[in-house]
């Protein structure tokens, strides 16, 4: 069987990067940039105050206090267009531009006013209280990088940038199709041998979450035919996810399907637990994944194969989650020949150190123990025994997008 690194590199491979597209800067956040924009104007556009006060020439106070003629006013979104002469100062307010000859400003707290005899109190220095023009960015600037997955934060930059568009990659385009006889929807009756399906629902939130569109296809009951027609529609998106039906036994219909339509089978099994029976597919541009049915394995390898697919779609590196060390509460047995993906809860120590325990049912069919984890314990094949206070790599569930 592969490992998960294998299989991982081989799932990444065969994804490229989509094209791009434009969208409204309003629009862009959790998208992936194409191209790296440069500013279309410089910010702020001239000299302004940071304050409420007065605009003065730091040679006409060299000690306080000294009094100046009040000449005039620069408000936020007006100007004083004369030039400060000596002797003279301009009101000033928070936004508003320093009139030419001034090169410093004077808090109002700092002076005091008599009609037009202002006295400061305080003697300034020059560029006191002033924000220089291009202080923030200037035009032709380029602060954001190509691959760079935009936040609220870069929103507000690109619209002060002055960007109405930006251009972005393509979300991915995820079909994901459930098979099986004894599954139902949620709110369907459930009839003798059958369960609710959940693992559809929860891989395409995860979609969601990590940037792609998903379409969730009707459950496909055992029907050759059938399914073969689902897959041949889900095949016009960038990926198609099957949920079951994919390993190897008379009621699995799915590898059946791919074949009769011409797909080359990557592997089928991996050394993992949960999550034995993955599969992966290719056949001209058409990608497959299959995913075991059960939903803890489902959500699994989801977060180890179909993120860094869809990573790879937007045009990031696609890489395995992330692991942090964390110490061992409890002490655990050797492992076997699969690596081991251990739901647990992540807590700190009064000393600050994070400490990971696993629950003690790890039954891959249990979402009451997923939902309930805050990370997965990362255990190598064959791992020795390990004891209470050992290091350890965990997945930190809390700071991945969605989970």
């Amino acid at each position: 069987m592969l490992t998960v690194r294998d299989a991982h590199a081989r799932v990444t491979a065969a994804f490229e990067r989509l094209p791009a597209e434009t969208v409204s800067v309003a629009d862009a956040a959790g998208r992936v940039l194409a191209v790296s924009p440069p500013a279309r104007l410089t910010q702020p556009p001239a000299d302004l105050s940071a304050m409420d006060g007065y605009a003065v020439r730091s040679a006409d106070v060299p000690a306080a206090p000294a009094t100046l003629r009040l000449v005039g006013q620069a408000p936020a979104g007006g100007s004083y267009d004369g030039v400060l002469q000596a002797g003279e100062t301009v009101r000033i307010f928070t936004g508003g531009p320093l009139p030419a000859g001034a090169d410093s400003i004077v808090i109002q707290e700092d002076t005091r006013a008599e009609g037009e005899r202002i006295t400061v109190l305080e003697a300034p220095r020059a560029g006191r209280h002033v924000r220089k023009a291009g202080l923030d960015f200037a035009a032709g600037d380029t602060p954001f990088t190509a691959g760079r997955v935009l936040t609220a934060r870069d929103v507000a930059l690109a619209a002060a940038m002055n960007l109405p568009w930006l251009s972005v990659h393509r979300r991915p385009r995820v079909a994901i199709l459930s098979t099986g006889d004894e599954l139902v929807m949620p709110g369907e009756p459930v009839g003798r041998n059958q369960i609710v399906s959940s693992s559809g629902l929860a891989v395409a939130a995860l979609v969601r979450a990590w940037g792609g569109d998903a379409t969730l296809f009707d459950i496909a009951r055992d029907d050759a035919a059938l399914i073969r027609d689902r897959i041949s529609a889900g095949t016009q998106h960038d990926l198609l996810v099957t949920l079951g039906g994919a390993s190897v036994g008379d009621h699995d219909l799915v590898q059946d399907a791919l074949k009769a339509l011409g797909f080359t089978m990557d592997f089928w099994r991996i050394a993992m637990r949960p999550g034995k029976p993955l599969m992966f597919a290719a056949h001209d541009r058409a990608r497959v994944l299959g995913l075991p049915g059960n939903p803890v394995s489902t959500m699994v390898c989801a977060l180890l194969f179909v993120k860094p697919a869809l990573d790879r779609l937007l045009g990031l590196p696609g890489e395995l989650p992330a692991t942090v060390a964390a110490r061992l509460a409890v002490d655990l047995k050797p492992n076997d020949t699969r690596e081991d993906y251990v739901r647990a809860t992540l807590a700190r120590d009064a000393d600050g150190t994070l400490t990971v325990t696993p629950h003690p049912v790890q039954d891959s069919s249990m979402l009451s123990v997923l939902a309930a984890s805050s990370a997965l314990l990362v255990r190598p094949a064959y791992d020795p025994a390990r004891r209470a206070g050992d290091s350890v790599a965990v997945i930190d569930l809390a700071a991945l997008p969605g989970y």
